[in-house]
């Protein structure tokens, strides 16, 4: 079926693309990535840049705000990108959302997935690589209080043997 003149396609659904809106504002609203690997970068302004991360990708977003009184909001988040058409969850500051993974809220809370990070990295393994169970078993350790299991590079060699069948 056509479209009528003047009426365009809603962008959103032609760009398969994962877009993270960081912003950097010293000592008041400071996003950044942990980890992750994006394919292109828009700078928008001086404080803000835009990341795009293609379909299946893993990143770590940290969102830290502050008032005159001290911090107010830290958050770190675990996302896997989103195939077109694939369910997903809306996130701030991430355009069009993903599967959220991990999502943890309160520094000390955040001190320890920024340590279990890395210890994977410790372990040899990139975490963008790592299994996506890894991230929502520390989840939920940490949200409950208790120290994550560690992920090994047996772990991850297990992880990467499961990825290569065909089930």
């Amino acid at each position: 079926m056509g479209h009528a003149p003047g009426y365009a396609r809603d962008a959103r659904h032609a760009d398969s693309q994962t877009h993270i809106e960081l912003i950097w504002i010293e000592g008041r609203l400071e996003h950044w990535l942990r980890f992750g690997l994006h394919v292109a970068e828009n700078i928008v302004s001086r404080r803000t840049r835009v990341l795009s991360f293609p379909p299946d990708a893993l990143f770590a977003l940290i969102r830290w705000a502050a008032n005159d009184h001290g911090t107010v909001k830290s958050r770190i988040d675990i996302v896997r990108t989103v195939r077109p058409g694939e369910a997903y969850t809306t996130l701030p500051f991430v355009r069009p959302g993903g599967e959220i993974l991990l999502s943890i809220e309160g520094w000390p809370k955040v001190e320890k997935v920024l340590g279990a990070i890395d210890r994977v990295e410790a372990a040899g393994v990139d975490p963008t690589r790592a299994a996506p169970d890894h991230w929502r078993h520390v989840h939920s350790r940490v949200a409950a209080g208790m120290d994550p299991r560690a992920y090994t590079a047996a772990r991850h060699h297990a992880f990467e043997l499961r990825q290569g069948l065909d089930l």
